[in-house]
């Protein structure tokens, strides 16, 4: 956590001379340069959400990375209507896939579990896009519990460890993963959770 600390201050005391150099922009208090220093710092993280999506999966990443000042955008892979996911609870999410693309770049992609909800997003060639477009450029590319698998059929990360629910570890380590057994596990830009 104290690392996390340091390189939060290194960033936002490289920010803050930057907007104090803007003529254009006047400061009439220092929580007037605080606000504006962490809004040019926030991360920004898209969460695609498809029918049958585990919920907790999803919500709790949300609200998680909300809390900690990361601008998120749950788009909905069918569009911006209701999602029925796993559990039979209903999450609405921000915006449709496509309109959450038109305010790119992201920070982050992040797929949630769900057997059905990460078969949907596997199927999508939207998705894939995304995902390989992150990946290329070294931005993260997460996912959750059977998220992982959507990896498989848009090649993302072919070869590197992986970890999932146990149930697709099989279908995992047949689509060419490195499979491990830890809850978490982050290679270069991949980040795999369950």
């Amino acid at each position: 956590m104290a690392a996390a600390i340091v390189i939060g201050r290194q960033v936002y005391h490289s920010v803050v001379p930057s907007l104090l150099a803007k003529k254009s922009v006047a400061f009439t208090s220092p929580r007037q340069l605080h606000t504006a220093a962490f809004r040019k710092m926030a991360k920004r993280a898209l969460i695609i959400l498809a029918e049958g999506a585990e919920e907790m999966e999803t919500v709790i990443t949300v609200d998680v990375l909300r809390r900690g000042n990361v601008n998120v955008t749950l788009a909905g892979l069918a569009g911006k209507d209701t999602v029925l996911c796993s559990r039979n609870v209903k999450v609405v999410p921000d915006t449709d896939l496509s309109s959450a693309l038109k305010e790119a770049p992201f920070d982050a992609v992040i797929l949630p579990g769900g057997l059905k909800g990460a078969e949907a997003l596997a199927n999508a060639e939207i998705v894939g896009q995304i995902l390989r477009d992150h990946f290329a450029q070294g931005k993260l590319v997460a996912a959750v519990c059977a998220g992982p698998t959507a990896f498989i059929g848009h090649g993302i990360g072919k070869g590197k460890r992986v970890t999932s629910h146990p149930s697709v570890k099989d279908k995992m380590v047949a689509g060419g993963y490195e499979y491990s057994e830890y809850r978490v596990v982050t290679v270069l830009a991949l980040l795999a959770l369950f």
